[in-house]
């Protein structure tokens, strides 16, 4: 095997599914829902309390308000808008940390508006600005080489440029949409093979092809049917 550096896996976590505490002990930082997709106080609370017991940096992951369609539909709203929805999430989770004796790692938008930032500059700028007015010194995690890491940084925020272990890419470094066949990996054997990819600097869109990208930490999706099993070997990598 390569003598590689190993990058941390964080899971979106908080959703309601059922391998969440099972999980935890096998990924390196946790993007907890804030109640606005899934969730609410008592998963918030649960989940930091069980990242808390394995040493697990802990994450706000806002959404659209849209339970509905678990935050996965673009809800058209103004600059403003999107930036009092983050910091109205990302304070909910701040506060139930602050009451655990925890603080916040990071902060990964969920879904949509983590496609909308990643593409379009204007979301991308409402969210930075959100979280550094909250707390500058949180990380913003965002679809590598996108809006999301070129807006946060513009704005001063430290990133973290994500990658996924199971989501299939497209040309230019986009995440192949989950209305297409293929777009959410379901074969161990695939995402193993993509965690390795990622190690050595790049990923292969649908065609094949190398795509070279940065990355800080890479994602298994927590309401996946096979999340714990390909946390458990991502870990043992």
């Amino acid at each position: 095997m390569n003598s590689f550096k190993k990058i941390p896996i964080n899971c979106d976590l908080g959703e309601g599914m059922p391998d969440d505490a099972a999980i935890i002990p096998f990924i390196d930082e946790a993007n907890i829902a804030c109640g606005f997709h899934a969730g609410d106080s008592l998963t918030m609370r649960t989940t930091i309390a069980n990242c808390l017991s394995h040493q697990v940096k802990i994450g706000a992951h806002p959404s659209y308000l849209d339970r509905e369609n678990f935050g996965r539909t673009v809800v058209v709203l103004s600059p403003t808008e999107i930036y009092h929805l983050v910091q109205k999430q990302v304070h909910i989770l701040q506060k139930i940390a602050a009451e655990a004796g925890a603080k916040l790692n990071h902060v990964k938008p969920h879904g949509a508006l983590y496609n909308e930032s990643a593409k379009n500059k204007i979301v991308a700028q409402a969210i930075a600005k959100a979280v550094f007015d909250l707390d500058p010194t949180l990380i913003l995690f965002g679809l590598s080489q996108s809006h999301s890491i070129t807006q946060a940084l513009e704005m001063g925020l430290r990133v973290a440029h994500e990658t996924f272990a199971d989501r299939a890419y497209v040309e230019g470094g986009s995440l192949m949409p989950r209305s297409q066949k293929g777009a959410v990996h379901e074969d161990e054997e695939q995402v193993v093979q993509q965690v390795l990819d990622v190690r050595n600097g790049f990923v292969r869109d649908s065609d094949g092809n190398k795509i070279f990208l940065p990355a800080d930490t890479i994602c298994i999706h927590g309401d996946g049917p096979n999340a714990l099993a390909f946390a458990k070997k991502i870990h043992s990598l």
